[in-house]
């Protein structure tokens, strides 16, 4: 009898442990750890916003998934990864200011980003769209702020569509 409840015990304090390691992990390593943000992750990185999405936040990100990414001609995505500016642009514009859970971007009608424009907010069932981008997976909580995954890359107006 002592043995199982010890056991279950170690269970309890393993899975708890695991839980705890997970949002302990900042917005860019929980990204990394996904495996689905392999081209996110790509494109942080040679725009130099590693450190910013390491930083305090805390900050809501709309995280393209590497499928997302796919849908852009790769000449366009290569082009876009070579100009740091405009990618700055594309990538600041997936970004909002502050930890936005699922249960308060369904209240909102747009989305002020970090790249200056807002992001338009749809509800339409249990459908969320942000811009032209469908909300497929909501509130992974990191240690500095929140990540909702989007099916498509969003393109600020001013930067024009792919």
């Amino acid at each position: 009898m002592f043995r199982r409840i010890a056991t279950a015990a170690a269970m309890t304090l393993a899975l708890t442990a695991t839980t705890a390691q997970a949002q302990t992990k900042d917005i860019v390593d929980t990204a990394v750890g996904a495996g689905m943000f392999n081209t996110l992750v790509t494109a942080v990185k040679a725009a130099n916003l590693v450190d910013t999405l390491k930083g305090a936040g805390p900050f809501t990100v709309f995280a393209p998934t590497d499928e997302a990414f796919a849908k852009i001609p790769k000449a366009t995505l290569d082009a876009l990864l070579k100009d740091q500016a405009k990618l700055k642009e594309v990538l600041t514009y997936h970004v909002v200011a502050g930890k936005v859970m699922a249960a308060d971007v369904v209240k909102m009608k747009a989305a002020k980003t970090v790249q200056g424009s807002s992001a338009k907010v749809s509800v339409n069932g249990s459908t969320v769209m942000i811009d032209d981008a469908k909300v497929v997976k909501t509130d992974i909580a990191t240690s500095n702020g929140v990540i909702h995954v989007i099916d498509t890359v969003l393109m600020p107006k001013a930067t024009g569509t792919m």
